[in-house]
Parts: structure tokens; C-alpha cells; sequence
């Protein structure tokens, strides 16, 4: 049971919470600060305060005073809103988001009522599933979304739960639980957050961290197979232009190929090799770079109260704001699809020189055998991903339509962004493994060599799954396995 407080959600709890069912509770000063916050908003309600969403429209409804008290009011909130489209949220996901927007409860700026925040914490606690379509937000709040994972907690719609499809008031019955009663700003609270940007984007880092280990393993074995000059990854190289990240990943190259005959004088074939080779540890840094910038921002996020308006118990006070906008989310997401797109470039070329006899003065395609295809058509599948990632890594523009009768007339597209990352860094961990793939074979048809320590594990950890190509077989079977044995921690 991970505790939940006003200090936010460490990545890797919520991870912990996504991938690996971990429950979650309101710690005791988290309910205290909820309780706060729920107390402020009923006393400025009865003050008589214009509450944006509690006692005004929502919107360009805003100019709408609510003069008679409204019971269904936050009902509704989630109800108009269940407007998204698309695919729908796995598991992991729905708890990745789950888990975002209950650390910004915890915060106790929100107004939402105990009540109502305990509800979605059994959502969470009982792992039902609310079917939550992932197209619809414009990164401003994304309401589409949360409003469909909201109407489960009122009882509606539909839900999944132990593999059963069944309505959202059956599933409740089922683990004891009431729809809850949305008052005063509970469906505003439950709806204007970023959480599935933030939880998604939670995930997505994740997944490019293991992307960019993969693609630093499998330069390794490419160093290997190719017999690469090491010279540019010296640490006197970073210290003469010490570009952010390349001395951190040029060292732990040369940890995985630490005792590797490469390490010795004259070892390398060239003088100088191709840049796809020599610049990778300055591009790879520049990756790592941009994925620590988005986690950082996701790292603020989980711990951050970013509601509109925000309850401000120690100020008394209640602050319209425009934390709900996505912006940085977005642009930190752009940089590192841009990014792992110049490593994808990389790889794939080092693949094409992998299988080139005229660069690597090994056999054509990696094969010896007459009449056989090799490894020439896995290079049309990675130039097939290459093409991809490159169109995935365009940014969105930054102009939409103005929406809610034209108030809304920007909108940051963080979820969008992360979304179309997310698509672009599984097609890098299939590029990985192609070129792991592809090094192996090129380090054993190049005769006995003495690896690395870390590149002699790698090595292994490849033939484990992927046997000596020494006649055609499909080759779309070893990238998968690959893939799959490398998601489920196997290259270590």
C-alpha cells in the first residue's frame, strides 16, 4: 500500500500503481488538507462568493450566475463532457491516470468533497475499469477523458472488471460500492486536470527509457561487430565541448565494453568512422537531455494542486487560475520525439553499414550462404520504422480551433503530443532490436573476438532469444521475441 500525501506522488510509485496493481490511501494529512480545502469552498459558497463551475456556468457559460441552488449541477459536469473518441485506455493506463488525478486531490486544492475522493480511490482499490476513449482532449484540462472515467464513480456507462465487460453500477454493486454524489465541485474537480497527459506521459517515460538503454546496448554490440573507434567516446572528448549528456552516455558505453579487445591500441578497423557511429554518444546525450526535461515537468505535476479554481486554505482564499495548461507538458514532450528521432537515424544507419561489405568488409546482408536474403529485408523494416518516427516527430501546431464560443482559443495538446511519442518510441524499441539483432550477426561472423563484459552479456542475452541467422527463416519472429524479452527486463 503506497501512502498518498500532500507532497505528491514519486514516478516511481505511480509506476509502481500502473504496472503493478499496487493500491493506494489518502494518508492522514492528505484528508486533512482535502477537508480543508471542501470546508473553504463551503464557506465562501455561503458567503455568497461567484465560484467559477459552482456558482457560475463553466466556460463561456461563465457569465451565467446560478442563483438557485443546482443539485445535479456537478452531475452533469462529467455527463456533457464524456464526449471522446478512439481507443480506448488499457489497464496500465487507466491506472497511471487514476493514480495522476488522485496526487492532485491529495493536494487539497481541488474543493472536491471526501466523499467524492474516496470513490475514486476504491475505483482505483477494486480495479474496475471505466472504458476511457483517448481522443477529445485539447490539452487544456483533459475533460474528454476524465469525464468518461468519471461516470463510472456516478454509475454510468461502461466498465471492465476480472475480464467481465458489465454497466459501471453493476461493477459498483458487485465490490459494495454507491455511485457517488457529486456536490458542490466535485465533477469540476474530477474533470479539469491533465491526468491523463500526466499519466500517460508517466508511462511513456518509462517506455523511452528503456528505448534509449536498448539503443545503447545495441551500439555496443554495432561498436563490436563494426570494430568501431573508440576514441570519441574518451572523456577528454566531453571535456573539451562538454555537450549535455554526452560524457554521462559516452561512459556508460565504455562501461559495456569495458576488457573489450576494442579498448586496445590499434584495435579499430578506421581511423575515423562514419558519424552514426562517432556522433552517437553526442546524440544520445542530447536524447537523455530531453527525456529528463519531460520528467522533471512530470515530476512537478505529481506533486502540484493545478485546479481552476484552487483552494487556498491557509490564504482563506479561492484563486482563479491557468494552471491547467499544458503547454510545457507539450513542448517537453515534441523535444523528446525529436530527439529519439536522430537517435532512430543513427541506428538505422548503422545497420546499413552492418550490412554493407564495402563498410564493414563483412559478408553482403550478413550472410554466407549463396542465393539467401539475410538480413537485407529486417533493413527495409527498419527503414520502414525510420520513416515513421520521422513523420511521428512533427510537432502539432500550435493553432487549433477555438472551442466553448471561442473563450477557449489555445490549447496546449499535451495528451496529443504524448500519445504520438508514445507511438514513435515503440517503433524505436522494434528499431533496437533490429540493430541488436544485426550486431550479433555481425559479431560472429566476424570470427573470435573478445568482447566486453557488458557487451559479452548482451550478446547472450540476444542469442537467447534470437539464434545465428545461417539460412532465411521470418525475421518479423526474432524482432518481436526480442522485443518482448527486452520489455520484460532481459537485457538486465
Amino acid at each position: 500500500m503506497i501512502g498518498l500525501g500532500p507532497q505528491g506522488l514519486a514516478l516511481a510509485d505511480l509506476l509502481q500503481v500502473a504496472r503493478e496493481d499496487a493500491a493506494l490511501q489518502f494518508t492522514p494529512a492528505a484528508r486533512q488538507r482535502i477537508a480543508a480545502g471542501h470546508g473553504l469552498l463551503r464557506e465562501r459558497m455561503v458567503a455568497g462568493d461567484a465560484i467559477y463551475g459552482v456558482t457560475t456556468g463553466l466556460g463561456a457559460a461563465v457569465d451565467l450566475t446560478l442563483t438557485q441552488p443546482d443539485d445535479d449541477l456537478q452531475r452533469r459536469v462529467p455527463l456533457g463532457r464524456a464526449v471522446g473518441i478512439g481507443r480506448l485506455a488499457t489497464r496500465t493506463e487507466l491506472r497511471a491516470i487514476i493514480a495522476a488525478r488522485l496526487a492532485g486531490l491529495a493536494q487539497g486544492r481541488s474543493g472536491i468533497s471526501q466523499a467524492s475522493a474516496d470513490s475514486l480511490l476504491a475505483l482505483l482499490n477494486t480495479g474496475i475499469e471505466p472504458e476511457v476513449p483517448l481522443l477529445g482532449s485539447l490539452g487544456e484540462s483533459d475533460l474528454a477523458p476524465l469525464a468518461h472515467l468519471s461516470l463510472a464513480l456516478i454509475g454510468e456507462g461502461w466498465v471492465h472488471w476480472r475480464g467481465e465487460r458489465l454497466p459501471a453500477r453493476e461493477a459498483l454493486q458487485r465490490n459494495g460500492l454507491q455511485p457517488a454524489r457529486l456536490v458542490d465541485k466535485d465533477g469540476l474537480a474530477l474533470v479539469s486536470a491533465n491526468a491523463a497527459s500526466i499519466g500517460l506521459g508517466a508511462l511513456l517515460l518509462a517506455e523511452a527509457d528503456q528505448a534509449l538503454d536498448s539503443l545503447l546496448a545495441a551500439l555496443a554490440l554495432s561498436c563490436e561487430g563494426y570494430r568501431a573507434n573508440l576514441s570519441p567516446f574518451q572523456p577528454w572528448a566531453a571535456r573539451l565541448r562538454p555537450a549535455a549528456g554526452q560524457a554521462e552516455q559516452s561512459a556508460a558505453l565504455l562501461d559495456l565494453l569495458e576488457g573489450s579487445q576494442l579498448q586496445q591500441p590499434d584495435s579499430a578497423r578506421r581511423l575515423q568512422d562514419p558519424l552514426s557511429f562517432r556522433c552517437a554518444g553526442v546524440v544520445q546525450g542530447a536524447a537523455r537531455q530531453a527525456w529528463a526535461q519531460l520528467r522533471e515537468h512530470l515530476q512537478v505535476e505529481l506533486a502540484s494542486g493545478a485546479d481552476n479554481p484552487a483552494l487556498i486554505d491557509e490564504q482563506r482564499q479561492v484563486l482563479a487560475t491557468a494552471n491547467f495548461d499544458s503547454t510545457h507538458l507539450a513542448l517537453a514532450g515534441e523535444g523528446l520525439g525529436l530527439a529519439l528521432s536522430r537517435v532512430a537515424a543513427c541506428s538505422a544507419e548503422r545497420i546499413a553499414k552492418l550490412l554493407s561489405p564495402a563498410s564493414s568488409e563483412l559478408p553482403r546482408f550478413l550472410i554466407e550462404r549463396p542465393g539467401h536474403v539475410g538480413m537485407a529485408a529486417l533493413q527495409r523494416s527498419a527503414a520502414a520504422l525510420l520513416a515513421e518516427i520521422g513523420h511521428l516527430a512533427n510537432p502539432l501546431p500550435a493553432v487549433c480551433v477555438s472551442v466553448a464560443d471561442r473563450v477557449e482559443d489555445y490549447a496546449g495538446q499535451a495528451l496529443a503530443v504524448i500519445e504520438k511519442t508514445r507511438q514513435l518510441t515503440q517503433r524505436l524499441a522494434w528499431l533496437a532490436s533490429i540493430e541488436l539483432i544485426v550486431a550479433a550477426q555481425a559479431i560472429d561472423l566476424r570470427g573470435p573476438l573478445q568482447l566486453g563484459v557488458g557487451s559479452a552479456r548482451i550478446h547472450r542475452a540476444v542469442r537467447s532469444q534470437v539464434a545465428f541467422l545461417d539460412q532465411d527463416r521470418p525475421g518479423s519472429v526474432d524482432v518481436l521475441a526480442l522485443t518482448e524479452f527486452i520489455q520484460r527486463g532481459g537485457l538486465g
